[in-house]
C-alpha cells in the first residue's frame, strides 16, 4: 500500500488556490458535512474551539469520505506531545498557532520529522501507516506531512521572512484576529491598518516564493487576498455560519 498524497500540499507546489472552511463544532458529523460543502479543505480547530485532541480521529474519518476534500488540523500548541498523537491519527497537515521566531518554527518542523531529522516518535499500528499495510512508511511519511505557521502578531512579522525559510516550513498562514489586537486594534481584523499589514506580508512571502493563507469571514475582505495573490482562503466557521443563520431565520419572524 502507498503513503496517501497530500492534495492539499500538492496544490501549493502548483500554485492552485484553496479555499477552506473552518470546524469548531466537535464531533464528526459537522465536519462530515462541511467536507461535503465543496471547499478544497475543512479545519478541524483544537486551538480555540471546544475539541480535544481524541476527537479529532472520527472528524479525519468523516472528512476522508470526501477523497478530494483535505483535512488541516491545528493542534493547541506548538508541542511535539499533540503533533506525536495527530499525525498518528492521520493528519497529513497541520496548522500550528502563534509562531513568532525561526526556533518556535524549527521546533514545529523536528516534531513533525522522524529520527534522525527529527524528534517524532515511532510507533507501527496507527491509521496514519494504515495500521503497518504503508510500504516503508517511516522512511516516505515527511514527503507527504505539510507543515502551516501561523503568523499572528507583530513580533511574528517582525521576523517573518527567517521564520518562512526555515527548511520544513511549506507554507505561512496569517491570524487576522490575534494580528489585529498585536497592532493595537483588538476585534478589528478589517481595520485598514491591519489588512494594509497583511497585505505587505503576502507581498514579502510571495518574493521569497513561500505560499500564505489567510482567513477572513468578510467576503470583499477574503476575496481581495485571494486576488493579492494567497495560496489558500478560509472563508467561513461552522459556529458562526450557525450563528448568522439563526439570527436570519429569527429575524423573519415579528414578535
Amino acid at each position: 500500500m502507498q503513503n496517501p498524497t497530500n492534495l492539499f500540499k500538492a496544490a501549493l507546489r502548483d500554485g492552485r488556490h484553496q479555499l477552506g472552511v473552518w470546524n469548531s463544532l466537535g464531533g464528526n458529523t459537522v465536519a462530515e458535512m462541511l467536507a461535503g460543502a465543496g471547499f478544497d479543505w475543512v479545519l478541524v480547530d483544537c486551538e480555540h474551539a471546544a475539541i480535544e485532541t481524541v476527537e479529532v480521529l472520527p472528524a479525519l474519518q468523516a472528512i476522508g469520505q470526501y477523497p478530494q476534500v483535505s483535512a488541516i488540523v491545528r493542534p493547541a500548541a506548538n508541542d511535539p506531545i499533540l503533533f506525536k498523537r495527530l499525525l498518528d491519527m492521520g493528519a497529513q497537515t497541520l496548522l500550528v498557532p502563534y509562531v513568532e521566531t525561526a526556533q518556535e518554527a524549527q521546533s514545529a518542523v523536528d516534531a513533525m520529522r522522524y529520527g534522525p531529522r527529527g524528534i517524532r516518535g515511532m510507533a507501527g499500528m496507527t491509521r496514519a501507516s494504515r495500521y503497518s499495510r504503508v510500504e516503508n512508511y517511516f522512511a516516505q511519511a515527511e514527503t507527504e506531512l505539510c507543515l502551516v505557521v501561523q503568523v499572528e502578531s507583530v513580533r511574528g512579522m517582525e521576523n517573518l521572512e527567517q521564520i518562512a525559510n526555515v527548511d520544513g516550513v511549506d507554507a505561512v498562514f496569517i491570524g487576522p484576529s490575534d494580528l489585529s489586537a498585536s497592532m493595537g486594534y483588538p476585534g478589528q481584523p478589517a481595520h485598514p491598518d491591519v489588512v494594509a499589514a497583511i497585505q505587505d506580508i503576502i507581498a514579502r512571502l510571495a518574493k521569497i516564493g513561500v505560499p500564505v493563507g489567510v482567513m477572513s469571514l468578510n467576503p470583499p475582505v477574503a476575496q481581495g487576498y485571494i486576488d493579492a495573490g494567497v495560496a489558500f482562503t478560509a472563508v467561513g466557521i461552522d459556529l458562526a455560519l450557525l450563528a448568522n443563520a439563526a439570527h436570519v431565520l429569527r429575524d423573519q419572524f415579528a414578535d
